[in-house]
């Protein structure tokens, strides 16, 4: 028996929870969008039946098997025809992961109200100083396409970016951060750590500080790839304090990736939430922390690897298990690095798994 709904129904119920959400029906629309992409991803159900797992053995969301991240650059696990798609910055072999979709319109619901709480959680708009980027020279970036939503939505007329495919554009930042007034209106500074630390260094070479605006806020979005020197998290978070003069209560970390429809912010703006350095993602995500060995679900609140169920993925699959490290945490995680090949022992997918013996 059938159990996938068709796709315009599947797809409904997703864009109707994203735009009410209500726990309590999660698992139904979890268990929707799986049977909808058991049906209609065939990469996606060699691997489910490759797991001995189906609709009728999937009671809840966190039975669903997950892709690693690395499958992502063997097979297109897409339910439908698509017009556009994200890709990854590549691995070592150079193959890049790619997150297809027939249209924007769950991500663009997915982006903006978490964007909001944890970074606007007191204006409607700002001036963004952007480090990412533009989406017209990076079509296929997640991060530039979500920056390019940012300027549109809640960015002033004098919003810029001084980062594209020329490199960095250091004077013309400079000239910038020196004409704002400390007691003028806050803005926000978008980057990726790599951007972010070259920044800091470049000032650091030539003796320069700031100060923003009091209530500036910092979205850094991590990743030192291919930079020879790595700061710390607290290193980070001093630099930013004594080079641009925002404190560490408003530098929040961002985590997204290409495979995901959904980011995770840390909640240092929100005053509602005591355990500040924890990312939470929306309504519309469950997260999970899988030993490394056995992909089994860690109870005991030791390191694993993060497992995600996103909604908003509902055109390719929902269910993805990363690369990544953390702990788990009432309500989210914390986020502890990227793992090496030798702590995945779990995510072993062979080719021919996904690819039903062709590879």
């Amino acid at each position: 028996m059938s159990h996938a709904q068709p796709p315009a129904d599947a797809i409904r119920l997703v864009g109707e929870y994203l735009a009410a959400p209500d726990p309590a029906e999660f698992d139904a629309v979890a268990l929707a969008i799986f049977a909808y992409q058991f049906e209609n991803n065939e990469p996606y159900r060699r691997l489910c039946m490759a797991s001995g797992r189906d609709p009728d053995s999937v009671r809840s969301w966190s039975d669903a098997p997950a892709v690693p991240t690395a499958a992502f650059t063997l097979a297109e696990f897409t339910t439908a025809p698509w017009e556009r798609a994200f890709r990854t910055s590549g691995t070592t072999r150079g193959d890049r992961g790619v997150h297809p979709f027939p249209d924007d319109a769950l991500y663009r619901a997915s982006w903006e109200p978490p964007f909001r709480r944890h970074l606007m959680p007191d204006r409607d708009r700002v001036r963004v100083i952007s480090l990412i980027p533009p989406e017209e020279e990076f079509p296929d970036s997640s991060l530039s396409w979500m920056t390019a939503r940012v300027f549109e939505t809640v960015g002033t007329a004098d919003s810029a970016c001084y980062l594209d495919a020329r490199g960095l554009h250091h004077d013309a930042l400079r000239e910038t951060l020196a004409s704002l007034d400390p007691a003028g209106d806050p803005v926000l500074v978008l980057g990726t750590t790599f951007a972010l630390t070259e920044v800091l260094d470049r000032m650091d070479a030539d003796g320069a500080r700031f100060t923003l605006p009091r209530g500036s806020r910092i979205m850094d979005t991590g990743g030192f790839k291919g930079r020879a020197r790595e700061m710390s998290r607290r290193d980070l978070l001093l630099g930013y304090a004594r080079g641009l003069g925002v404190p560490s209560d408003h530098v929040v970390g961002e985590y997204g990736m290409t495979e995901l429809s959904s980011q995770f912010y840390e909640t240092v703006l929100d005053s509602t939430d005591p355990a500040k350095r924890v990312y939470r993602g929306p309504d519309w995500i469950r997260t999970r922390v899988l030993h490394p060995d056995t992909l089994e679900h860690r109870h005991d609140g030791g390191l694993g690897l993060l497992a995600h169920f996103d909604l908003a993925n509902a055109w390719t699959v929902s269910a993805v298990v990363t690369e990544d490290l953390g702990y788990a945490v009432d309500g989210g995680f914390r986020f502890a690095g990227r793992a090496s090949e030798a702590e995945i022992r779990g995510c072993s997918l062979t080719a021919a798994e996904i690819l039903g013996g062709r590879a």
